[in-house]
């Protein structure tokens, strides 16, 4: 959390309300600069019917985390739209169903610490109140736990929190820039879902670790048993932990 933003807890009322008679109506989705998770590519490539391929190459640009040094997608800066989301129209979010898990999250931040003993997660929130936005002090009578469940939020936080599982995993045992194959396999597992299933499936990518055939069926039409997937033989390859087919 950083010194502009007001530490919040899930009991408090949420004074927020975004909506078309805002002023600021899809300010908050031009002059962007966003980073977009594994599981926000899955989700916004399947919300337009097509593959991750395309998606990535249409949408996104890649660089490297200057702290992890990994992969990190972000949508494309177009300047001739003031830098404007690719999806967003006059009415709002082309693609609000499958909108990144940040535009669900924002106003809010949200940081995690995971008990090394138990494993377990702990959230944290925090209040980010920008001069441009014009939603704020509109009470709903909502307490934050409750706004988020709104925001449909939770599933998007389940899946990020293995994303930075692995990051964290990064860090500690391969400090700096991910480079060569290394990045390539964490873009390809990650990211490129749709490329990712068609070496497993056609090209035997994965055939060493004979993983049980209901997985491999079910690799064929689940994005998110891929992901997960792709997250496990990632953290095989880099750092040598066992893979574990979701179990």
């Amino acid at each position: 959390m950083t010194e502009d933003m007001m530490p919040i807890s899930l009991e408090n009322l949420m004074n927020f309300n975004c909506n078309s008679q805002n002023e600021c109506f899809n300010d908050c989705c031009r002059d962007l600069n966003q980073a977009l998770t594994p599981y926000d590519v899955l989700r916004l490539k399947n919300n337009l019917g097509i593959s991750s391929q395309v998606f990535l190459k249409t949408y996104t640009s890649l660089h490297y985390g200057p702290g992890s040094g990994l992969p990190v997608i972000e949508f494309k800066p177009n300047p001739a739209t003031g830098y404007e989301c690719p999806f967003v129209i006059s009415k709002g979010c082309s693609v609000y169903d499958d909108r990144p898990g940040s535009c669900r999250m924002y106003p809010l931040a949200r940081a995690i610490a995971r008990s090394r003993e138990t494993g377990e997660i702990s959230q944290y929130f925090a209040l980010i109140e920008e001069p441009h936005c014009k939603g704020f002090g509109k009470k709903t009578g909502q307490t934050v736990k409750e706004w988020l469940k709104g925001q449909d939020v939770g599933k998007y936080n389940e899946e990020n929190d293995k994303l930075m599982e692995l990051i964290s995993l990064k860090n500690q045992i391969l400090p700096g820039k991910l480079e060569g194959a290394g990045a390539d396999k964490f873009y390809l597992a990650l990211y490129d879902l749709d490329e990712f299933r068609e070496q497993i499936v056609e090209k035997d990518l994965l055939n060493e670790f004979h993983f049980p055939k209901d997985l491999l069926k079910k690799i064929k039409t689940d994005d998110e048993v891929l992901l997960n997937l792709g997250i496990d033989w990632v953290k095989f390859m880099l750092f040598g932990i066992k893979m574990t087919f979701g179990g």
